[in-house]
């Protein structure tokens, strides 16, 4: 990934408004690690990444911002919460189950990059299987019947021209389909370790136990993509696949960890704190830097850029353990969403809100036309209600966009080919029930 942290910020204001700072602080953590390959690898084992915390309330881009940046950059990205993990030892998810989920994904994405290099050769198994199918007797050739030989060649490269012209994508033919395994489950598996043992009785069953087949009957159309798939799997090297997927993971995954402030403040004092303290605790070495076994083999955390975030209302993250602390060395604080940052998400982003509507009732023949001064509207009745109730940033203007369009898209089916005006006064007519309510919060949640 060779982008400059410039045109990582250009390429994400393409989604996100405003939060300038966290969008440089992320760029220049994913440019670090380009920086880093450059280097000569005895120095290059010793410079860490410089893990992220995102502190603002919620909807104003934390989570958009790390998924955005993964697509961009193709790393294999994992968010999860922390409050889903409990201490190792209790009932529930340790916290290194997150590296065996990030490492699958990177097996995944390993496993795309593959098919695509074989996709050609595949194709061409797959077209040579499709007339094994259509000519099932085609393959039992007497050697010794050039002649009967010959007349099959030809009537083969017919059905092949036919095929390729898509002629028989209705056809129906019978191939036998992979059926998947059904994961073990170890019952009372709460100790320690127990998931990891979950995971190396799943792969020593897969490898030992026959693959189940099922008989089934599908068009051409269909039978394409499973036999498609089949033959790109048989091309590619598992070895492969699993050492490049840790590689993958190890220097270039990241992982998302939201409500990290869920998990802050002091010990209860009185029993357990298996889901605060001691995530913490557990939280520390994988961001520290330790090995978990995964499916796919033994898998370094020194390399991965762990990105938290968190609303920080009720705690702050002095109040994190300091160990925990000092492992995430930047701190960004993501500001409230102003009346100019909702009109700019209302219109900006590539794929903006009022877009998305316009293009859904495009689809039953109905133009929407937002006027300006209709979308300045929506921005100031969502600025309002964000200033005077709960804030939660621009997950409001779902609700205020979907209040509003709620009667045209109920009707549009009947409407016909119309055009849909909504300008200022039909979205202040359309919210005006809620706008004279005293307690607005009981109206638009």
């Amino acid at each position: 990934m060779s982008m400059t942290p410039r045109e990582i910020v250009a390429e994400l204001d393409r989604y996100i408004v405003g939060q300038d700072a966290a969008k440089r602080a992320v760029a220049v953590a994913i440019r670090n690690r380009w920086r880093r390959q450059q280097l000569p690898p005895d120095l290059r084992k010793d410079v860490t990444p410089k893990n992220i915390i995102m502190m603002g309330p919620t909807g104003v881009g934390k989570t958009e911002i790390a998924r955005r940046l993964a697509e961009l950059v193709g790393a294999p990205f994992l968010k999860v919460e922390a409050t889903k993990y409990t201490e190792v030892g209790y009932v529930g998810r340790d916290v290194e189950s997150m590296i065996r989920d990030l490492t699958e994904i990177a097996v995944g994405l390993v496993k795309q990059q593959k098919r695509k290099q074989v996709e050609t050769e595949a194709k061409e198994k797959v077209t040579e299987r499709l007339l094994d199918l259509l000519l099932p007797n085609a393959s039992s050739w007497e050697p010794e019947n050039p002649e009967g030989n010959e007349r099959r060649q030809r009537t083969r490269e017919k059905m092949k021209a036919r095929l390729d012209a898509g002629d028989f994508e209705d056809r129906k033919v019978e191939l036998n389909v992979e059926q998947k395994t059904s994961p073990i489950h170890i019952l009372g598996a709460a100790g320690i370790g127990m998931e990891q043992m979950e995971s190396d009785l799943q792969g020593m069953f897969e490898r030992i136990m026959p693959k189940g087949q099922q008989r089934r009957e599908l068009t051409v159309r269909e039978a394409r993509r499973v036999l498609l798939e089949q033959e790109s799997d048989a091309l590619i090297d598992k070895q492969v696949v699993q050492e490049q997927a840790v590689e993958l993971v190890e220097n270039h995954g990241i992982v998302f960890i939201d409500e990290i402030d869920k998990v802050c403040g002091p010990s209860s004092g009185v029993g357990p704190d298996v889901s605060r303290q001691g995530v913490q605790r557990d939280l520390l070495p994988v961001v520290e830097g330790t090995t978990v076994n995964t499916r796919q083999g033994p898998v370094r955390t020194d390399h991965i850029l762990f990105i938290a975030a968190g609303a920080f209302h009720a705690s702050k993250p002095s109040d994190l353990m300091p160990e925990l602390q000092g492992r995430f060395p930047i701190r960004v604080e993501l500001t409230d969403l102003t009346r100019d940052d909702f009109l700019r998400i209302l219109t900006e982003p590539k794929h903006s809100l009022t877009r998305q509507y316009a293009e859904l009732l495009a689809t039953e023949g109905v133009t929407l036309e937002l006027t300006k001064d209709g979308i300045e509207a929506i921005a100031d009745i969502g600025f309002e209600v964000n200033r005077t109730t709960q804030n939660i940033g621009a997950r409001r203007l779902h609700t205020i966009l979907e209040r509003v369009t709620e009667e045209v898209s109920f009707q549009a089916p009947d409407l016909g080919k119309k055009r849909f005006k909504i300008d200022a006064a039909y979205v202040r007519e359309r919210l005006a029930p809620i706008l004279q309510k005293e307690d607005l919060s009981k109206f638009i949640l």
